[in-house]
């Protein structure tokens, strides 16, 4: 019975990993299909499908969504490529994100409200048309408005309390904020980041932690936007990982920025936070990308991050990604921290990110022992907007089974 039952999950796991699979290979072919979606599919249902506008609308609103499929890759490669033209970026990121909302409402809320105006015999099929037009536009007008200014306020603080086994009652209570994904980037944010950084400074932690992805562009180029990080305050340590973002922009300069910062690079190496007699091991690994950069010495390695550590100790652990979970489950890490997901930052866009990795937002277990707390991230990468996936500051404080009751 045994032998049946490990057979089942066996091969129950063996046609996840294949699902996936299939399904990886197919978003390498989403740069070429993705631009042509997302700008044919709201056309044709904006302006094609019976509304009957006057010829001048009609080509008028063809054009817009012409250039808009030809500008925003062009803009998108000079922004993003080896030009690295922050202007182009910028234009290229705003109309993939304005894009990606129309195209998004005009299949949620315009084929649904088509539908039901049908139904209820509400006016004749132009009438229907044209109401499912203009309250398209004024859903991505309400909602790009609204994003943007989500994307772009200091972040709210989300306070957790994280109960951990075999943490000893002497560092019960500890505090533990992080702050990750950044993107310090096209779009100059020294005073937003002057702003989180103050924030960060309210909460009196314990250790602070960035999982990396700090910012698009070299050390030297965002200097000026990450500069306000070296105002961070802890009681005990400010650590940094590596996140993929870091590894498109020469990672050793941000390694090296950290550290001058006055943050501990955690690269595959561990410090001790020591209170009350008891100890928490602090550990990082370079993300997992990081194997991939032809970087020396540069690499994810949980053995080396943990090695001389007390395997009795408990282990918090920053990870940049969340899929760098089931290595930590494995090693017995207690806490794993990461961001990378952004929560999916503009909805729906988490279904694609739950393809590949197990997580997207907030605290979840995995194993016996280990738990993985996701932040939504700080910042914002590319599109300056956040639909449905707010940004955050997170305060974890660390319960211990052994907390000494309250007089």
């Amino acid at each position: 019975m045994t032998d049946t039952s490990e057979t089942r999950s066996a091969d129950s796991a063996a046609a996840r990993a294949t699902e996936r699979s299939r399904l990886r290979r197919l978003l390498r072919y989403l740069p070429l299909i993705a631009p042509v979606l997302l700008w044919t599919v709201p056309c044709w249902l904006l302006l094609y499908t019976g509304q009957h506008w006057p010829l001048p609308v009609t080509l008028a609103g063809t054009a817009l969504f012409a250039l808009g499929l030809i500008g925003m890759p062009l803009a998108m490669a000079r922004g993003h490529g080896r030009r690295q033209q922050d202007w182009a970026a910028i234009v290229g990121d705003t109309l993939l994100g304005a894009v990606w909302i129309l195209f998004t409402w005009s299949v949620v809320l315009g084929v649904p409200l088509r539908l039901a105006l049908t139904v209820a015999g509400a006016g004749d099929g132009q009438d229907r048309a044209r109401i499912v037009t203009w309250a398209v536009l004024g859903a991505a007008a309400v909602l790009l408005t609204w994003g943007y200014a989500e994307a772009r306020r200091v972040p709210r603080v989300r306070r957790l309390e994280v109960r951990l086994p075999r943490l000893g009652a002497g560092l019960d209570g500890t505090r533990v904020v992080l702050i990750t994904d950044t993107h310090y980037g096209p779009l100059d944010r020294a005073r937003w980041s002057a702003r989180v950084c103050e924030t960060v400074n309210t909460l009196k932690a314990d250790v602070v932690c960035h999982t990396g992805d700090i910012a698009d562009g070299t050390a030297e180029r965002r200097r000026a936007q990450a500069a306000p990080l070296g105002t961070v305050q802890a009681t005990h340590a400010r650590v940094y990982v590596t996140g993929n973002h870091e590894y498109y922009s020469e990672a050793q300069g941000w390694v090296d920025l950290m550290d001058e910062l006055g943050w501990e690079p955690l690269r595959n190496r561990h410090l001790l936070l020591e209170r009350g007699g008891d100890t928490l091991v602090v550990a990082g690994v370079d993300d997992v990308t990081a194997e991939y950069s032809g970087l020396a010495g540069h690499g994810a390695h949980l053995a080396g991050a943990l090695h001389g550590a007390d395997p009795d100790h408990p282990v918090l652990l920053l990870a940049h990604q969340p899929k760098f979970v089931d290595r930590a489950a494995a090693g017995g890490v207690d806490l794993q921290l990461s961001g990378h997901t952004h929560g999916g930052q503009i909805w729906p866009f988490h279904h694609l990110v739950r393809i590949d990795q197990p997580a997207v937002a907030g605290l979840s277990r995995h194993g016996t022992r280990t738990l993985l707390y996701t932040s939504r991230g700080t910042g914002f990468w590319g599109p300056p907007f956040r639909v449905f996936a707010p940004s955050e500051i997170t305060l974890l404080v660390l319960r211990s089974p052994q907390r000494p009751p309250t007089p």
